[in-house]
């Protein structure tokens, strides 16, 4: 059964029972697209599931959690078909986690978080729900140009010659440390001065909420209409110590290529800002900047679609990080 909003899916604003305006003109192109799909769950309905079934081998979008294409046409949403180009990626509920069905409601909310609370430039999403009423996170993607040709995008993974192949199943974790990342961008980055703060900026938030998932794949690079090539948009962000007992950093090394740091402080976090190469001025007023407008972050967790029991986890971990960096 579909829950009645008082608040826009994609926005978190008050004061509305489906996508707000400002969601459709940045996630749907100004059309009116329903907060319903036009299926039911896979869990509630075999055709369904068979649909969904087949889509999944044509998204080569890697990853744990299950990612299904789809586009839109006309106002309506629809799992796309052989030969189609997908422009939106589909998250439903996952499998064999602690809180399971609050996943699309804390990627939702905290990649809310990132961009509305702290300025990050994150893939457009929302949540959208089934005909049965589960939540799944829905997502567009940033690397599909508007007459449906790729922009050139490469994951840090790739960019580092790592591969299940080479490294083994852990390839995305494996004896590599964030400082590395920024060696990398150093090498494929013209503008390298604005995109490490950008990125300097990521591994602050993924810290402050948890995102122990921060791994090679979930960072990239993204053509730019000029022919080079940027930091992109933030995307899978979310708070994973909810569902599992991670630690704090996904990647094996942590943040410095020479040195493991088991329990990072706020001092860390500012000499790794210095040490890939941000003036010590600027590493000062980014970090700052976390440290700032908790009421925004609050009220974004108070208004999000998680639970009770989810949203006081939430809260907890992202109090329990915020007083490790305010001891600086």
């Amino acid at each position: 059964m579909i829950e009645e909003l008082y608040k826009c899916p994609g926005t978190l604003k008050e004061g509305f029972n489906t996508y707000s305006p400002s969601c459709r003109r940045n996630l749907f192109s100004n059309k009116n697209v329903d907060h319903v799909l036009p299926y039911k769950s896979p869990d509630h309905s075999e055709e369904a599931n068979e649909k969904f079934i087949e889509n999944r081998k044509r998204i080569s979008i890697s990853g744990v959690q299950e990612k299904l294409s789809l586009t839109l046409k006309k106002n309506k949403l629809k799992l796309t078909e052989e030969g189609e180009q997908g422009t939106y990626i589909l998250k439903p509920i996952p499998r064999d986690l602690k809180l399971v069905d609050q996943v699309p409601a804390n990627e939702h909310l905290t990649m809310q978080i990132a961009n509305q609370v702290f300025n990050i430039n994150t893939a457009k999403n929302a949540l959208i729900f089934f005909q049965t009423g589960e939540h799944a996170y829905i997502t567009k993607r940033f690397d599909i140009k508007n007459d449906g040709t790729k922009w050139g995008k490469e994951d840090f993974a790739s960019l580092a010659n790592r591969s299940i192949d080479t490294y083994g199943k852990d390839f995305k974790y494996g004896d590599i440390s964030y400082e590395e990342i920024a060696d990398m961008m150093k090498a494929y980055i013209g503008a390298y001065q604005i995109e490490i703060e950008k990125f300097y900026a990521l591994i602050l938030f993924n810290f402050l909420f948890s995102n122990g998932d921060a791994h090679l794949k979930n960072f990239s690079l993204l053509e730019t209409p000029d022919g080079d090539y940027t930091l992109s948009p933030a995307y899978d962000l979310l708070n994973t110590r909810i569902h599992v007992a991670d630690t704090y950093f996904a990647l094996k090394k942590g943040l410095f290529k020479d040195e493991f740091v088991n329990n990072p402080t706020g001092k860390d976090f500012i000499n790794f800002g210095i040490k890939i190469g941000i003036r010590e001025v600027r590493v000062e007023k980014l970090y700052n900047s976390f440290l700032e407008n908790r009421e925004g972050v609050n009220a974004l967790i108070e208004k999000s679609f998680l639970n009770d029991k989810a949203r006081k986890s939430y809260l907890i971990h992202y109090n329990t990080r915020f007083n490790i960096l305010n001891q600086k």
